[in-house]
């Protein structure tokens, strides 16, 4: 037993063991069982038949769901370039700021996270709404336009709320990547009297990538499943494959074709992921 104990091998695993068990328990075996329901069938009343079934996977393809699948990653990709232009400025003022006023800042940054995502949600419902929404009603009280503007139960709504709902996150990433830059470096571009856009093009961007990349990656894969967001600003009439799933589970209770629509979006974000990784060690290895 000493001779166990004095094992690196044997201590290394008996580390591992607990943060192993629990992602077999709570990752990999719900995903196991969500691949395999993808290959079943839909019980008469709900639930499942142990009857293998490919036609889950080739409904997933049929124009109406894979049309909607690519409609949400559409508002994924323009959810993370939006957030990106505007959180890159905001991390770069943070970092750029005096160490007193870092605090304060990032501070300020995180006060929205102390409300329920739901409830910030339904904010941005009473101000979008088509006739009783504040913004419609105080802009035609003013005269300023004559019928509401269509700012509820479209992808513009959408887009909004999951830019506020997500912008800190994209912040905190790019903001520690740029409080960590050596500024000795921007001072030898200075006196090698490169201009300020190109310090900034050549230096500072390309050594804050790996937060630029891990925040995309943090907005993308949430925006990518999103379903609270779509179902109270989408009206109902705007939704994204999130809400697909959940009715899939929840109303329809068509579990193997929730399963294999599951699989396409866990597909689609791995495959993101992957990208991910690959950018980092690039960048690593350049560096």
């Amino acid at each position: 037993m000493d001779r166990l104990r004095r094992n690196p091998t044997f201590q290394a695993w008996a580390l591992l063991a607990a943060p192993v068990i629990f992602l077999i328990v709570f990752f990999m075996l719900p995903l196991l069982i969500v691949f395999v329901y993808s290959f079943l069938e839909r019980g008469e009343y709900g639930g499942v038949q142990w009857v293998f079934n490919l036609g889950n996977i080739q409904r997933v393809f049929d124009p109406l769901y894979f049309r909607t699948f690519l409609r949400s990653l559409y508002i994924a990709i323009v959810t993370t370039l939006i957030t990106l232009a505007l959180g890159y400025p905001l991390a770069y003022f943070i970092a750029d700021s005096p160490p007193k006023r870092k605090g304060v800042l990032i501070f300020v940054l995180m006060i929205p996270f102390w409300t329920n995502f739901l409830i910030r949600t339904y904010a941005w419902l009473t101000l979008l709404r088509t006739h009783t929404g504040l913004i419609n009603v105080t802009l035609m009280s003013w005269g300023v336009i004559s019928k509401p503007l269509p700012l509820f139960g479209n992808d513009f709504a959408i887009i909004l709320g999951l830019v506020y709902g997500w912008l800190p996150v994209m912040v905190l990433p790019i903001y520690a990547a740029l409080d960590r830059l050596d500024h000795s470096l921007l001072e030898a571009a200075r006196d090698l009297y490169a201009s300020g856009f190109h310090t900034f093009w050549r230096v500072t961007w390309p050594l804050s990538l790996p937060g630029v990349v891990a925040g995309s990656m943090l907005v993308f894969i949430p925006s990518l499943g999103a379903f609270v967001t779509p179902a109270i600003l989408g009206g109902g009439k705007s939704l994204m494959i999130g809400n697909i799933i959940s009715n899939q589970f929840l109303g329809a209770h068509d579990w193997p074709f929730g399963s294999a629509l599951s699989m396409l979006m866990m597909i689609a974000m791995l495959i993101a992921t992957l990208i991910y990784f690959r950018w980092t060690t690039k960048t690593e290895a350049a560096s």
